[in-house]
């Protein structure tokens, strides 16, 4: 007979909690699922946003409905392409100001850059006040750097983390300050959180079906993987800023790898859907002001995508915004390759990626790139709307909201769901 441990088994040991994915056997008997409404499909939801936008012509295709051709950004998705809809021709009322209407991404609150501006609450912190008290934390905000995209629903920006570290210091460590210093010390040694935990583990996977093993796995697989990730960050970040050959302002002399600290960050997103820590979270790719190190690549990233249809700008702007897209697509087949309970995390989790400009190189906040990934909607297609009359993006958060349960028909200012988006 399977034994069943509690739902929110968690392996601890001195500074350490390691939350378990879900499993067959950390589910109620079958009589408890039959009177829980808790073992319902578990929806979840993530939301990027790329601040200094993508570049249109390698980003939007041409053609549209469920036949259209990749553009060149979306081929590097291509094994996902029945798995999201792109959307186009749409953007928020009334919300303008450049790079200030990122305030307004995730809640369509115009006329970000007015001097008596007030922000409402964000579309994952109104589904954190509904759905958040049945996690361990009702949502996760996260940047690159500097501001984040969540807001509450007094207007007040929610503090965003940008260390990976960090995040994973709060999923992970627990106990006193100096027990996780004594684990962090562990893992710039090489050691893993794991190893505290090694002989529980040991034990729970001698009782675990095999199916449920090797789900374990291949979870405690991500956690070592993202461990080494994380210290070879931080050794990088300790390293002296590189210097490039010619002349330049000092942030473009950056020390930053951009795809290195996007990889890590993701990872960390991963894990904490994984182990149902979080089902909404928001991260804000900034730009970081940096030369990324990236072959081909000598000027601030800034800068390339203030590129006036510079062809030089736009080339070396292409290669950066295709490497975003190519770390956004091994996200997509973690989430893909994680199995839940009769489906895998893409299809549990809507995966919202865009941007608050639609031409960054413009300040131009109309026409805003949306890509929309899993979530159990009808994907495979590009819903084109008017570029000249935008749509009403919120429709698409009113849509998201649904999904996830939610019994609303409006989302700030604006009524309906999004037309041509079905549920599964």
């Amino acid at each position: 007979m399977m034994r069943f441990f509690s739902r929110r088994q968690i392996l601890k040991s001195s500074g350490v909690a390691v939350a378990l994915p879900l499993m067959e056997a950390l589910q109620p008997s079958p009589l408890v699922r039959a009177e829980a409404t808790a073992d319902a499909p578990k929806r979840r939801m993530v939301a990027i946003n790329i601040g200094l936008g993508l570049h249109g012509p390698n980003m939007v295709p041409e053609t549209s409905g469920r036949d259209y051709e990749l553009s060149p950004y979306l081929k590097v998705l291509q094994p996902y392409r029945a798995q999201f809809t792109f959307i186009s021709g749409v953007s928020h009322p009334s919300v303008g100001g450049g790079h200030q209407s990122a305030k307004s991404f995730l809640t369509a609150a115009p006329h970000p850059s007015s001097a008596g501006f007030r922000n409402s609450i964000s579309i994952d912190q109104l589904a954190a006040e509904q759905l958040g008290s049945q996690t361990r934390f009702a949502s996760l905000a996260l940047t690159s750097s500097g501001p984040g995209l969540s807001w509450s629903r007094s207007g007040v920006e929610v503090p965003a983390e940008s260390r990976p570290s960090a995040v994973f210091k709060k999923l992970f460590l627990s106990g006193k300050e100096s027990e996780q210093a004594a684990q962090v010390k562990r893992l710039r040694d090489g050691q893993s959180v794991l190893d505290i935990v090694a002989q529980q583990a040991d034990a729970m996977q001698g009782r675990l079906s095999g199916r449920d093993r090797q789900k374990m796995e291949e979870y405690f697989s991500a956690v070592r993987e993202a461990e080494k990730r994380l210290v070879k960050a931080e050794q990088w970040e300790e390293k002296p800023k590189p210097k490039p050959g010619v002349a330049e302002p000092k942030d473009e002399s950056d020390r930053t790898k951009i795809t290195q600290r996007l990889e890590a960050m993701f990872d960390m997103m991963h894990l904490a859907l994984e182990t149902d820590s979080t089902r909404f979270i928001t991260f804000f790719e900034t730009g970081f002001n940096a030369v990324p190190t990236i072959p081909g690549v000598d000027t601030d990233y800034h800068m390339l995508s203030h590129h006036g249809k510079d062809p030089a700008k736009i080339s070396q702007l292409t290669i950066v915004e295709t490497e975003l897209m190519k770390v956004f697509g091994r996200f997509l087949q973690k989430l893909d390759q994680s199995h839940q309970t009769g489906s895998t995390l893409l299809e549990q989790t809507m995966v919202l990626l865009g941007s608050n400009l639609g031409n960054a190189s413009s300040h131009d906040t109309r026409n805003m790139p949306m890509l929309i990934a899993g979530g159990g909607f009808k994907h495979g297609q590009h819903l084109a709307f008017d570029r000249d009359n935008n749509h009403p993006l919120p429709q698409l958060y009113v849509s998201m909201l649904q999904r996830l349960g939610i019994e609303t028909d409006t989302f700030a200012m604006t009524t309906g769901t999004l037309p041509g988006l079905e549920f599964a």
